[in-house]
């Protein structure tokens, strides 16, 4: 269900000629910008536990509850009010779910856009005998809006499940074409062994697309007329709206543009962002992230789309997509991709744009276990833990007050001299107060270098010196680098420079 990284290294890709081209390889760092205002992690409803919530949602329907899903087949609702001291019971399918495993469970949580007025909800659970994901309606009680009616299942899908793990979860309707879509896992047993990432005559390592307002024949719902693979004659299942992704444990429409991202949970190096197009091939199990997986070495990327993000597993091990922040309380955020990392605890904002490189910035560094994210009425984002509880994020106490966003002035990372360099070059990291200083140099790949300092310094500046030489000691080739300044562990900023020889 679960699985990060720190430096980053985008491909852009074009296509010429039914060639495809390798234009860049962009090291993610140099795109790191400092945060504008310091956040932390607040509890929201101090009051309130759960047991391994995997999910947040909202009605829709102007009650402004919060709906919390708790992996073993409980979903609770409570009023959006910190100081609320009970949730209460909205649906317990425990009976009916499977969560034995580790990934199993109910994962998934989407209202029908027009719940106010059909009462409709819908859920992604496992379960037994045999193996399988269920997506399935459920309507809200008659006479308790705080209530569902838990007879009132109608099955949708039933997709079978070779292993008990990537079994992905995700529902979120479209905001433009009130469709609901669905992520699935390749199946797991490590690796895809099955290759079902590949194979669009399975429903497993895709994203599903479905009109959940029609049936068809022997259908409870409907195929959307323009789904991509809509009447094809080679046996393709037509509610497959994307492919290739091995677990894309969540997936959120930015309900300003509408695009769809999808966090793709990686095997054993690479975790990775994507932007879902209609029919796109991401890529699993030739690919991890933008790198060969089967086969290892001069695999075949044509026709597949690469992540615009990606990070190996110095930073973490298993991503958790979010949500495009469009709340109210930290605007310098608004327009960013806000993410995190189950594994490391680390919360990330990714700015993108489609046109120009994307730029991380690394929040703060949790310590949780960050299983999902959601949004309430207002569009303001909540964080849910393992440790049981729900969190946002807000301004510290001595961060910027609202009404003014400047750039930070207690540190300072200076260009490096000579640049181009040859044997060394000298950068300065000036600070205001006494910090745990980190600067590091990576190259291109991501791959530490060298580090130059990492322990506190007094205030003042600092002047640093790199021989153009490894930790080992060994000589450096020739190329461009970067240098990361961390201060407390948390990324400030990273510059560019060249070594030639």
């Amino acid at each position: 269900m679960y699985r990060i990284d720190t430096v980053k290294s985008i491909i852009r890709r074009r296509a010429s000629l039914g060639l495809y081209v390798a234009l860049q390889i962009l090291f993610i760092g140099c795109q790191t910008q400092p945060v504008q205002s310091q956040v932390v992690l607040q509890e929201a409803f101090p009051n309130l536990s759960f047991a391994r919530p995997v999910d947040l949602q909202n009605a829709g329907d102007g009650s402004n509850r919060i709906f919390v899903v708790e992996q073993a087949g409980i979903i609770n609702v409570f009023p959006n009010d910190s100081a609320v001291n009970s949730a209460g019971v909205f649906l317990d399918i425990r009976n009916r779910v499977d969560d034995s495993r580790n990934e199993e469970g109910l994962l998934g949580l989407a209202f029908h856009p027009r719940y106010a007025q059909n009462g409709y909800f819908y859920v992604n659970y496992t379960a037994d005998s045999p193996n399988r994901t269920v997506i399935a309606r459920y309507t809200v009680s008659a006479n308790d809006p705080n209530q569902a009616d838990p007879n009132s299942e109608v099955v949708l899908m039933t997709i079978p499940r070779p292993f008990s793990n990537h079994n992905a979860g995700a529902l979120a309707f479209g905001p433009n074409d009130g469709y609901l879509y669905i992520t699935t896992g390749d199946g797991g047993g490590g690796g895809d062994p099955l290759n079902n990432g590949q194979n669009r005559q399975t429903w497993l390592g895709s994203i599903l697309r479905i009109n959940v307002d029609s049936t068809q024949a022997g259908l409870n719902y409907a195929i959307p007329a323009d789904n991509p693979f809509y009447n094809n004659n080679q046996g393709y299942l037509e509610e497959i709206y994307a492919y290739g992704l091995r677990n894309p444990w969540r997936i959120s429409f930015d309900p300003v543009d509408g695009r769809l991202w999808a966090a793709d949970v990686g095997q054993d190096r690479y975790e990775e962002i994507d932007v879902i197009v209609s029919g796109g091939n991401y890529g699993w199990r030739v690919m991890e992230g933008a790198h060969c997986f089967n086969p290892p070495n001069g695999c075949d990327v044509s026709g597949k789309i690469l992540p615009i993000w990606e990070y190996d597993h110095s930073l973490g091990i298993s991503i958790t997509g979010g949500y495009v922040y469009r709340g109210p309380a930290l605007p310098e955020l608004t327009g960013k991709y806000i993410y995190a990392d189950f594994g490391s605890g680390r919360i990330w904002a990714l700015e993108y744009d489609g046109v120009n490189p994307p730029v991380n910035l690394e929040l703060l560094n949790s310590s949780l276990n960050i299983s999902s994210f959601g949004v309430d009425e207002n569009r303001e984002l909540y964080l849910c833990a393992f440790d049981g509880k729900i969190y946002r994020l807000r301004r510290s106490p001595t961060g910027l007050e609202q009404g003014g966003i400047s750039p930070p002035t207690h540190w300072r990372l200076g260009d490096n001299f000579p640049d181009p360099f040859n044997p060394a070059t000298h950068m300065e990291v000036g600070i205001k107060n006494a910090e745990w200083v980190t600067l590091t140099v990576f190259d291109q790949l991501g791959r530490e270098v060298r580090t130059l300092v990492d322990q506190l310094l007094s205030a003042g500046t600092h002047r640093l010196r790199w021989d153009g030489r490894d930790e080992q000691g060994d000589p450096a080739p020739s190329g461009v680098y970067f240098y990361q300044l961390r201060l407390a562990n948390r990324v400030m900023e990273t510059r560019s420079m060249v070594l030639l020889k």
